[in-house]
């Protein structure tokens, strides 16, 4: 009798410090921003430098989901170095609450405010932190903004969850989320879960393209990479690189906002939140795996 062959493990979520030598490593060469530019082309917001699909149309799309007014409170859940954030506050004129896994990339979107908003850097505050507890206080936020941060999180439902709840009545949450092609989105039961609605999936069908070609630049440049980044992060690039690329051709990319209904009562407890779980369990899956 024939068997089906249990499915292959996910991949390893990477840990903090892999994250802290990576964007250690980054600091110290162009190599990394050179190739991103060379893969988006055109599109590529090289103020911003972030190390993510993050291009000039998802940045303009983002602004007008968020619908945000001057003085708001924006949170970037899983900032990296601080740029997406820091380019929306100022573009804005929003206060900012940033926060990511790595010491040394909060450091550093840290050192990054006086560039993007001059004088008033008390506008934004960067902190290490998880997305699956922020430590913000319930209703804070009036946007949340979560660029390719989704995919590193232990439970996506739980941080899903999270988010949700820094969320201010009629706030939105934007965040960018991918799954394979042939499989049955469950994003209205998570955004349900999570006393959320659906508000727009825009569909990003350039982002398996610039992928593709970023992973071959990576492969190409093996050697360069591990000259100038060190053995460890090169590694952890090309080990990515290896592994996404054949999913690629079969992967969906979107823009997906989710808002707090303005007229809601408060979020049901946890349990209720939680009633609907997740296709996958609420873990890491090859499918909606984060790049670097």
């Amino acid at each position: 009798m024939k068997t089906t062959p249990p499915p292959a493990p996910a991949p390893a979520l990477p840990s903090p410090a892999q994250y802290d030598a990576f964007h250690t490593a980054r600091a110290r060469t162009d190599i990394v921003a050179r190739m991103y530019a060379a893969a988006m082309g055109a599109d590529y917001p090289t103020e911003i430098g972030a190390s993510s699909s993050c291009d000039w149309p998802l940045l303009g799309l983002a602004t007008s989901r968020l619908s945000m007014r001057p003085g708001q409170l924006l949170v970037d859940a899983g900032c990296g170095t601080g740029g997406i954030g820091l380019w929306l506050a100022r573009a804005l004129a929003l206060r900012l609450d940033g926060f990511d896994l790595s010491p040394v990339a909060v450091a550093q979107a840290a050192a990054r405010r006086p560039h993007f908003l001059g004088s008033d850097t008390t506008r934004a505050t960067f902190r290490v932190a998880d997305l699956q507890n922020t430590a913000l206080p319930t209703s804070a936020a009036h946007g949340v903004i979560c660029i390719d941060a989704l995919g590193r999180a232990r439970d996506r439902d739980q941080a899903v969850t999270e988010l949700a709840r820094v969320l201010a009545p009629g706030g939105r949450l934007v965040m960018t989320r991918s799954l394979r092609r042939d499989a049955t989105p469950t994003w209205v039961e998570q955004a349900e879960a999570a006393g959320l609605t659906v508000e727009h999936v825009d569909e990003r069908r350039g982002e398996p393209t610039m992928w593709e070609r970023l992973y071959r630049l990576w492969i190409t440049h093996a050697d360069e990479l591990r000259r100038q980044l060190g053995d460890a992060p090169a590694r952890s690039m090309l080990t990515e690189a290896e592994q996404m690329l054949p999913a690629l051709p079969g992967r969906r990319a979107v823009l997906l906002t989710l808002q707090r209904p303005a007229t809601a009562p408060d979020q049901a407890r946890p349990a209720d939140r939680m009633a609907t779980p997740d296709r996958h369990g609420g873990r890491h899956t090859p499918d909606e795996r984060t790049p670097q």
